[in-house]
């Protein structure tokens, strides 16, 4: 909570609106809050209290704490979705179940191996039973044990921390190996879970200019998945990320290069910073994401632009959030990397162009950014401290091209923590087209995290 100096004397400020003179004492452990553990702790709690153990010193001279945690969370949903999506061409009816397990080897502070597996799906296809449609009715199986996460990061400074016992060379560098998330310019540029290596500078500083700029160089040579759920086994994925505090914004330079059946270039630009618009604080993002399609265009690289801005602001007296996303798809953008379950780059506009990745039920509104212009305007509300939520969004998207129909839709997202673990989901749209098309979905959906 930040706290603002008043211009009274302290004898005419009012009670309760500056921070107290008296200390406060340490927390006993009894004071604390209880943790939630995971499903399986080897050697040192998790957010645990106590004593550390002495730890095993490497000949490298980094001493590492080893500890293993298993956590994940288990997502079963019963969903009804109609609207003549290419995903899902008829009405959808059906009961999706996602497990993500993790398996999280701790070694250090900075030091982790990380294993994931998700049993019941394979991509985008869910285990289930489907209802509708009636050709395609019955039990869905997709039980399997292949990886979807296994990669190891550090830094060079602690794992070698003889090299450079002051601190002051070049040696925090941190850098990840192996198959991994990648997420840049928020998903719009990358959104896919790549095997890719990649080493990052933290910490540097330009006189004058920056508080902090990090640099991270990445190269992914398998698992990368192309636009528009193209699964290209050959293609290699070069990048060059950036981002740093530039006066009161934050600003993100990123670039991608990747080599494959279909070679392709993206840039993106952003900018996030508070701005005092009425008397209002109010954050703010802007975004601008090119990419060339640099042999031909296809199905999998394309050549165009998206642009893309973000405002959200508390009204007074509230934590509730209201919020206006709008975006601008010139020509035919894609984005150099993206997952199967994500959906398209515009899936961060609101809650009617995300898909909860999860069976067939899809979006309200498409989240591809060909040709288009539109929005989304909604209101967060927040309740019974915060262990409530009511979400309700209004959106639309208007083709600059020909050949595709206007679409407008309203839709609303009631979430309720039941206990410390578990969270039950409600999700509900309406949708219409000017060519008469109509869509509708509503979702129960049941979170245990653990």
């Amino acid at each position: 909570m930040a706290c603002v100096a008043s211009a009274l004397p302290l004898d005419g400020v009012r009670a309760g609106s500056r921070l107290s003179d008296e200390p406060i004492p340490m927390a006993t452990e009894e004071q604390l809050p209880s943790r939630n553990a995971p499903l399986i702790e080897i050697g040192p709690d998790f957010l645990g209290t106590g004593d550390l153990p002495d730890g095993i010193e490497l000949p490298t001279g980094a001493v590492w704490t080893p500890s293993f945690w298993v956590y994940g969370s288990y997502r079963t949903a019963f969903g009804y979705y109609d609207r003549e999506s290419e995903r899902a061409p008829n009405a959808s009816l059906e009961w999706a179940n996602r497990l993500d397990l993790f398996g999280n080897l701790q070694l250090s502070g900075t030091e982790r191996v990380l294993i994931g597996v998700s049993p019941l799906r394979i991509r985008d296809a869910y285990s289930g039973y489907r209802v509708q449609p009636d050709d395609e009715s019955g039990w869905t199986d997709r039980l399997n044990l292949r990886l979807t996460t296994l990669f190891f990061e550090g830094e060079i400074g602690e794992i070698f921390p003889t090299l450079d016992p002051d601190d002051r060379g070049y040696l925090d560098l941190g850098f990840s190996v192996g198959r991994q998330p990648l997420f840049f310019q928020e998903g719009m540029l990358i959104d896919d879970t790549a095997d890719a290596v990649a080493l990052t500078r933290d910490t540097l500083i330009v006189p004058g200019a920056t508080v902090d700029t990090r640099v991270t160089a990445l190269w992914g040579w398998a698992n990368v998945n192309r636009d528009d759920n193209r699964r290209d086994d050959d293609a290699q994925l070069f990048g060059l990320f950036s981002e740093g505090d530039w006066g009161s914004s934050t600003l993100q330079l990123d670039a991608a290069y990747v080599d494959g059946e279909d070679d392709g270039l993206n840039a993106g630009a952003a900018a996030i910073q508070r701005l005092a618009i009425f008397g209002k604080t109010v954050n703010s993002a802007l975004r601008v994401n090119q990419s060339w399609a640099l042999d031909r265009e296809s199905e999998a690289v394309s050549t165009g632009t998206l642009l893309f801005a973000e405002l959200n602001l508390s009204p007074s007296g509230t934590d509730n959030v209201l919020y206006a996303n709008g975006f601008w798809g010139i020509d035919r953008f894609s984005s150099a990397a993206r997952d199967a379950t994500v959906g398209g780059p515009l899936n961060r506009a609101g809650i009617l162009f995300g898909s909860p990745s999860l069976g067939d039920y899809g979006a309200a509104l498409s989240s591809r950014a060909d040709e288009v212009v539109g929005g989304a305007l909604g209101y967060q509300l927040f309740f019974n401290d915060e262990r409530t939520q009511l979400t309700g969004e209004i959106g639309g998207r208007w083709s600059t091209g020909s050949d595709a129909a206007h679409e407008i839709a309203v839709g609303a997202r009631f979430q309720q923590a039941v206990g410390d673990r578990f969270v039950l989901r409600l999700d509900g749209f309406l949708s219409a087209r000017d060519d008469g098309g109509a869509g509708a979905g509503a979702r129960t959906e049941f979170v245990t995290q653990f």
